[in-house]
């Protein structure tokens, strides 16, 4: 498609030319916010979650061999561990993850640093960005439970919220869900296409041994869906979505 060219072009600029802050920026959203960090994302997840706490054999099935007392201790451990992942997502990670959009789209024109990525905690809005992050992951969540199609679906629905936060950091969940939904209407096809795109460079970051995921493929994605943004933006002034 013409206009994920254009989109990859002008993200691949952006990135260029602020490149270290870029790649810095990137790779520290990347550490944070799935670099290394579980969460639980899935339903299978959440089934060995309840496992744990429920002390039943499929859980402890993991750590066979182990003395009946360790093996309790173990999940134990495990559980507060799980605990604490899911915590530091929602607490943490999501609003790094906004922080990180906030970054790309001031990158478009201007030459931001790594610190912006941290701006949500500074914002005076931390508790929204935490609750609305927090209502896009649990919704995304139960609809993948349904059907997978309708949680893929609803998952480019409201791929813009946190682009949406990036720059409105305020906004009422409501009205950035709509907004969301609205940018998305009719480009969900086109985004699915743009993550396509980049496959061949993740198998090129997989044969580098993540090397070249640090120093490009990662900053040129994030650019490349600032770009997204800063499109189904205009489009959505254009149609009087917004003011």
């Amino acid at each position: 498609m013409y206009l994920n060219t254009e989109l990859k072009m002008n993200g691949k600029n952006a990135f260029r030319r602020n490149y270290w802050p870029c790649v810095g920026a990137a790779l520290v959203v990347e550490l944070l916010t799935g670099g290394g960090v579980p969460v639980v994302s899935n339903a299978s997840d959440v089934s060995d979650l309840a496992d744990i706490f429920s002390g039943s054999t499929s859980a402890t099935e993991h750590i066979m061999g182990i003395p009946t007392g360790l093996a309790g201790m173990a999940v134990s451990i495990l559980g507060v561990i799980a605990i604490l992942a899911v915590l530091f997502s929602f607490f943490v990670s999501n609003v790094i993850e906004v922080g990180g959009d906030r970054f790309f789209i001031q990158n478009r024109d201007s030459a931001p640093t790594v610190g912006t990525i941290f701006d949500g905690f500074k914002s005076g809005n931390y508790l929204n960005i935490v609750k609305t992050m927090f209502l896009k992951d649990l919704y995304t969540f139960l609809w993948t439970l349904l059907l997978i199609i309708p949680g893929i679906v609803k998952s480019f629905e409201y791929l813009m919220v946190p682009y949406i936060l990036a720059e409105n950091p305020g906004m009422d969940s409501r009205e950035a869900f709509s907004l969301s939904k609205q940018m998305m209407d009719g480009e969900k096809a086109n985004a699915f296409m743009l993550g396509l795109s980049f496959i061949g460079w993740e198998i090129v970051a997989v044969i580098t041994c993540e090397i070249a995921d640090v120093f490009y493929v990662n900053p040129y994605v994030n650019a490349t869906y600032a770009e997204l943004y800063a499109y189904n933006k205009e489009k959505a002034f254009q149609q009087g979505w917004i003011h």
